[in-house]
């Protein structure tokens, strides 16, 4: 399909929001932009519509989701625990196991139309992860990719202790995507106790507060983030001020 190509990307940072909120807005960004590329099938070439693209950033309050091919029994905790640990579960349409969100977390969510940019969701998810590398590599951590498993790791390569920085998990339908990554930064690791995080059971979990020794400024290194995004995918990105609610823009 022809359709107009740009990367112009509204960059929205929501704050702490509630997870079901950021969904739900994610949801209808998605839609509205497969929606318009189904009636630009409708239009002739010289009068389609260009689609739009969001890279959304936020941290949620404590919360557990489950992707579609996730195994509910990798939840360690009750209905009960949950409301003491003041956590919400929720299972999703992103694909990958459970995982974890919480504050001192750095979320990023790309709506994209990958028509814009390239139709390849392998490289996509490359993308992501490769922007995530060297964001920690800006702050001194060396991270990678290991084979067979979803994320960014430290000591990949030998794999002596190896240790998750970075879960992913997303969704793509009419090269559209949403949900996106988790970039543990100040995070509360406690919290992944409650789990077989991403259904893995013999590997850990850090942040980089657990690797550096001290707590980061997030809007570091969601500067840094950002700007790596940008550059691999070439995107342009334009700043708004607001998401979906001026009460959402709270941050930690």
């Amino acid at each position: 399909m022809n359709q107009i190509q740009h990367k112009h990307v509204h960059f929205q940072h929501l704050g702490l929001v509630d997870y079901q909120q950021a969904w739900d807005y994610q949801e209808k960004l998605f839609a509205d932009t497969v929606q318009t590329k189904i009636e630009n099938r409708k239009r002739p070439e010289d009068s389609q519509e260009p689609t739009a693209n969001y890279l959304l950033f936020c941290q949620h309050p404590h919360v557990y989701t489950l992707g579609k091919s996730g195994h509910l029994d990798h939840l360690l905790l009750n209905e009960q625990q949950l409301a003491e640990k003041q956590a919400k579960f929720y299972k999703i349409n992103r694909g990958g196991d459970i995982t974890y969100h919480g504050p001192g977390q750095l979320v990023a969510y790309p709506i994209l139309d990958l028509d814009n940019f390239f139709t390849d969701i392998h490289r996509y998810l490359r993308y992501l992860e490769e922007a995530v590398i060297l964001t920690l590599a800006d702050f001194g951590l060396e991270a990678g990719r290991i084979e067979g498993l979803t994320g960014v790791w430290l000591d990949y390569i030998r794999q002596e202790r190896p240790r998750k920085i970075c879960a992913m998990g997303v969704k793509s339908s009419r090269w559209v995507t949403m949900h996106g990554l988790a970039l543990n930064v100040n995070a509360d690791l406690r919290y992944f106790e409650y789990i077989i995080p991403c259904g893995i059971n013999d590997k850990a979990v850090t942040s980089m507060e657990q690797e550096l020794g001290s707590p980061l400024e997030i809007r570091a290194v969601e500067s840094s983030l950002r700007q790596h995004l940008a550059a691999l995918f070439e995107m342009e990105l334009v700043d708004e001020q607001l998401g979906f609610s001026a009460r959402n823009k709270a941050t930690l």
